[in-house]
C-alpha cells in the first residue's frame, strides 16, 4: 500500500479486475452463444456429437481459449477448435450489440465510488482482445478503465505474466488483484497482491479462491473491504 489515505484508511493505487464471472455475468449472454457455436460447428461438419453441458464451458472460463475447447470438446480436432474461436467470438459479440448479457449488480456504483476515491481501474482477461475491451465498452463503463488487457491481444501464457506486464506498463506500486478464478489468485499472489475472491458466479470449483486473502459474496462488498484494510 501507499499514502493514498482517506479517513484514516489505506487505499491501494489501483484495482485489477477479471472480467468474467467477476463484473460481466456470463452466463446470461453465453446461453445463447454456446448453442449457437455449436450449431455452426455441426452443420459444418466439425462436431457431430450432442450439445455440450454449458456448465463445462462456464466452469472453464478463466483458462486460454485453447485449453477451454480441450475440456468443452476433447474429441474435436484442431480445426473445429480453432472455427470454435472464431464463432465464439462472432456471436458475442452479436449478442452484446443487441444489449444480450449483464453487469453483475452494484458494478457501476462501486466502480464510480472507487474512481472517486481516486483509484486506478484496469482489467485483466485471458480473452479475446475484442471481447475483454467489447464488453465494458458496450456496458458504459469502458472509459473508467486506464487498461484493459487480455491474453488475447498480448499472447502471454499465463494470467501471472499478464498481470506482470500490466503492472510494469502502468508503473502501478500496490493493487489489489479480484477474480473469481483459480487463475486470477495465482497471479495476484505471484506479483505480491492482495487478493480478494469474488464468489458469487456460481461456476468455480471447489478449491478455487484458495489463497485469497479475502473472499467477497457480491460485488458491492469491495468497498467494505476497503474500510478495512
Amino acid at each position: 500500500m501507499n499514502d493514498n489515505k482517506e479517513n484514516g484508511t489505506i487505499l491501494p493505487d489501483a484495482v485489477i479486475f477479471d472480467l468474467d464471472g467477476t463484473l460481466f455475468q456470463t452466463e446470461t449472454l453465453l446461453e445463447t452463444v454456446h448453442r449457437r457455436v455449436f450449431e455452426t460447428l455441426r452443420e459444418e461438419g466439425l462436431y457431430t456429437l450432442p450439445l455440450p453441458s454449458i456448465d463445462t464451458l462456464l466452469g472453464s472460463l478463466g483458462m486460454l481459449l485453447s485449453d477451454i475447447w480441450k475440456r468443452v470438446m476433447p474429441e474435436g480436432s484442431a480445426e473445429a477448435h480453432e472455427r470454435a474461436n472464431v464463432l465464439l467470438l462472432q456471436y458475442e459479440m452479436e449478442e452484446l450489440a443487441t444489449g444480450r448479457g449483464h453487469l453483475y449488480p452494484g458494478v457501476i456504483e462501486t466502480l464510480r465510488e472507487l474512481r472517486e476515491r481516486g483509484i486506478r481501474l484496469f482489467i485483466a482477461s485471458n480473452g479475446l482482445e475484442e471481447y475483454v475491451k467489447g464488453v465494458p465498452t458496450l456496458k458504459g463503463i469502458g472509459d473508467w478503465f486506464e487498461g484493459m488487457y487480455s491474453a488475447g491481444e498480448f499472447a502471454t501464457a499465463t494470467k501471472v505474466d499478464l498481470v506482470r506486464r500490466l503492472l510494469d506498463a502502468y508503473g502501478v506500486q500496490s493493487a489489489w488483484m479480484v477474480g473469481d478464478r483459480s487463475s486470477d489468485v495465482e497471479a495476484g499472489k505471484r506479483n505480491g497482491l492482495f487478493v480478494v475472491g469474488c464468489d458469487y458466479a456460481g461456476f468455480r470449483r471447489d478449491g478455487e479462491l484458495d489463497g485469497s486473502d479475502a473472499v467477497i459474496q457480491s460485488f458491492p462488498e469491495l468497498l467494505r473491504l476497503l474500510k478495512q484494510n
